[in-house]
């Protein structure tokens, strides 16, 4: 196999898991802990929304050890995972509005409808992620490659 497509792969791999990396809790906040936040208001969970998000980035960028020559195409993959996040989280949003109501085919129907959004996502992350990551030196790409394996093991637990 050569060498172009096995790095091929392992963009395609690791970018495939940031998608997943955006779509689960920030590695340090367990789902009890955001639960235990409280949400007066729509507002108040938009902006913990957008502070997670950021959160996950600023997470994301430290251990992907960003140099400053790399920032351009670290913007313009951290612009797509906010995008990608704001519409995941409206999704979910609007899904867990009408969950009460719902008949079982409209249940699968909206999760079908979040897949999709999260499959188009990918879509948009994975040529972001793949131009950040050609940028990489190789002791880069492989710390890339470790934190996504360690992410996976993380959420399979």
């Amino acid at each position: 196999m050569s060498h172009l497509t096995l790095r091929a792969g392992r963009t395609v791999a690791v970018a495939t898991l940031l998608g997943a990396f955006l779509a689960t809790v920030p590695l340090h906040e367990s789902r009890a802990q955001q639960a235990a936040q409280p949400m007066t208001a729509t507002t108040d969970h938009a902006k913990h929304h957008a502070d997670r998000v950021e959160k996950r980035i600023k997470e994301l960028h430290d251990k992907l050890q960003i140099t400053a020559g790399q920032e351009a195409q670290w913007g313009n993959v951290a612009q797509v995972m906010r995008d990608n996040a704001n519409a995941m989280h409206a999704s979910m949003t609007d899904r867990s509005t009408r969950l009460k109501t719902m008949t079982a085919v409209d249940d699968l129907k909206s999760f079908e409808t979040v897949a999709d959004q999260h499959a188009e996502g990918l879509k948009r992350l994975i040529p972001a992620f793949a131009t950040l990551y050609d940028s990489m030196t190789p002791a880069q790409q492989k710390r890339a490659d470790h934190v996504f394996s360690e992410h996976q093991r993380h959420m399979h637990r």
